[in-house]
């Protein structure tokens, strides 16, 4: 059995990870978790930009947030990401790899991976 007080110091190891996914940051990476994201390999890229952001210490500035269906199956793992009032950009055919690359040149650099985007796999 759990004591009170090993409750509480998962409780604190944790609150990082929930403010994460659940803040109201300026900038916002939307993961597509639908059965389809999923099955390609979404989970590990959800992983990958919770882990990332809090490893940059950017849990102020970043929400890592997941959905449903986003409708584009033949692209997942897709991820969106919403800057402030910019167009959001789309990121297509990720893996967690890929998802740290974009966590060091796009969230921190601010420069989007064009790459990695629809329009360049479309």
């Amino acid at each position: 059995m759990i004591s009170l007080e090993e409750l509480a110091a998962i409780r604190e190891k944790m609150k990082d990870k929930v403010v994460i996914r659940e803040g109201s940051a300026t900038t916002r990476v939307v993961v597509g978790m639908a059965t389809c994201g999923i099955a390609a390999g979404a989970r590990p890229v959800l992983n990958a930009f919770v882990d990332g952001v809090a490893k940059e210490g950017l849990t102020d500035k970043i929400t890592v947030s997941q959905t449903g269906c986003v409708g584009l199956c033949q692209y997942e793992p897709i991820v969106e990401v919403y800057e402030g009032g910019k167009e959001k950009v789309t990121y297509v055919k990720l893996d967690a790899e890929k998802a740290e690359r974009i966590i060091k040149e796009h969230l921190v650099g601010g420069n989007v991976v064009t790459e990695y985007t629809i329009g360049a796999k479309a």
